[in-house]
């Protein structure tokens, strides 16, 4: 039997929002090469280079709900096609800033453009399919970005040799050609009526009090979700650090961990959702929580680099089911004129976590040591789980 027959179905709109996700993030290069950018080509300092990452972190906090109401006021397709004219445009002048004042200002609206994409991209999606096929179609989208984003770091490394422009210079006509695409092959539709029907049964049925009783479940779903994608985001703070700084790996010993992730990501998290797809949302998000949580905190007995590759195969698996499964579970949650906002504080709340969650996890590790920051770490994991194993499933 094919694992991946359970993509037949997806109707069209499904493939062409993953095929614009896919050319947009094939071209993601300048963010994660925007540092050395900043500090080796402009000679600005680390710590200038930093408040530039900060700035663009601001924006993509405060982007999140934003993007989403105007998702369901003025509908996903416009609020993606703004998102990746503007951004593209706002690259490819990238270059050309030479005044760290301005450059500051257009990180922050290079921010708020870019970051705008994904809570439309996701509503786009949940308005597309029923209830039953939003799992599907949403690790579909995830198995986009990561291809893309598979292909744009290493492609912006070897071009980096040659010209750090170039990098927000492609950047740019990749976020260009991606809105293209959705201009030409997806109409935009605008918002759903307050009450409007979107394909299932669970949005047709009459919901008397549902948004205010939706609104307190996903407000107890995102403080459950807060604790373990803190965990999650050390990839991007304290994980790099224990390996170089405490394990004594080389720094290319990450890269390759990330691609571990990256070859499981793309090759089983499709077939994984696919056959645990019948699964209640409580019992998928507690145990994408619980591996989560585990797999970092089993850095703690980690002492080189095969015992830390087994910590990220766990905690690979914690990611493929617990992030398909919350955007799933926050789709389900809302009602459908609400769901651009529901999936904005969605993002708001990853942000949040990037943000708490690298710079609390390097004070613990710089202060506390490796030991207390992984147990920490699955002590977060096992609360998450904890509490998103008494969500209420939503009512179908």
């Amino acid at each position: 039997m094919n694992p991946w027959r359970g993509l037949e179905g997806l109707p069209r709109e499904v493939w062409i929002l993953s095929a614009a996700t896919l050319v947009n993030r094939a071209g993601t290069m300048a963010l994660p090469f925007l540092v050395l950018y900043l500090t080796r080509s402009l000679g600005f300092s680390a710590e200038r280079a930093g408040l530039v990452l900060f700035c663009y972190g601001v924006g993509s906090l405060v982007t999140g709900p934003v993007a989403g109401r105007l998702s369901d006021s003025m509908g996903p397709e416009r609020i993606m096609k703004l998102s990746l004219f503007v951004s593209g445009a706002l690259l490819l002048a990238f270059p050309l800033l030479g005044d760290y004042g301005t450059i500051l200002v257009m990180t922050l609206l290079w921010s708020i453009t870019s970051e705008a994409f994904r809570p439309a991209c996701f509503t786009a999606l949940a308005h597309a399919v029923p209830s039953g096929q939003r799992k599907a179609a949403i690790v579909l989208a995830r198995l986009a970005v990561n291809l893309g984003m598979s292909v744009g770091p290493v492609v912006g490394g070897f071009l980096a040799v040659v010209s750090y422009p170039a990098l927000f210079l492609l950047d740019g006509a990749t976020s260009i050609l991606a809105g293209l695409i959705l201009t030409l092959s997806l109409p935009a539709k605008g918002a759903p009526p307050a009450h409007a029907a979107s394909g299932d049964a669970a949005d047709q049925d009459p919901r008397g009090t549902s948004h205010a009783t939706s609104m307190r479940d996903l407000v107890f779903f995102l403080i459950a979700l807060l604790p373990v994608m803190m965990v999650f985001f050390q990839i991007q703070g304290a994980f790099p650090l224990f390996l170089v700084h405490d394990l004594g790996l080389p720094e290319s010993a990450f890269g390759l961990l990330l691609a571990v992730n990256t070859i499981l990501i793309i090759l089983l998290e499709v077939p994984l959702n696919l056959w645990i797809g019948h699964w209640p949302h409580a019992r998928a998000l507690a145990m994408g929580a619980l591996l989560t949580g585990a797999g970092f905190g089993a850095l703690a007995l980690s002492r080189g680099a095969w015992s830390v590759a087994a910590t990220v195969v766990v905690w690979t698996f914690g990611e493929m089911i617990l992030l398909p499964a919350a955007t799933a579970h926050v789709a389900d949650l809302a009602p459908p004129h609400c769901r651009g906002a529901y999936m904005g504080l969605q993002q708001m709340t990853f942000a949040l976590a990037l943000s708490l969650g690298s710079w609390i996890g390097t004070v613990t590790l710089a202060r506390f040591g490796g030991a207390a920051l992984w147990s920490a770490a699955f002590a977060c994991g096992v609360l998450s789980a904890g509490l998103m194993g008494i969500l209420r499933q939503p009512r179908p």
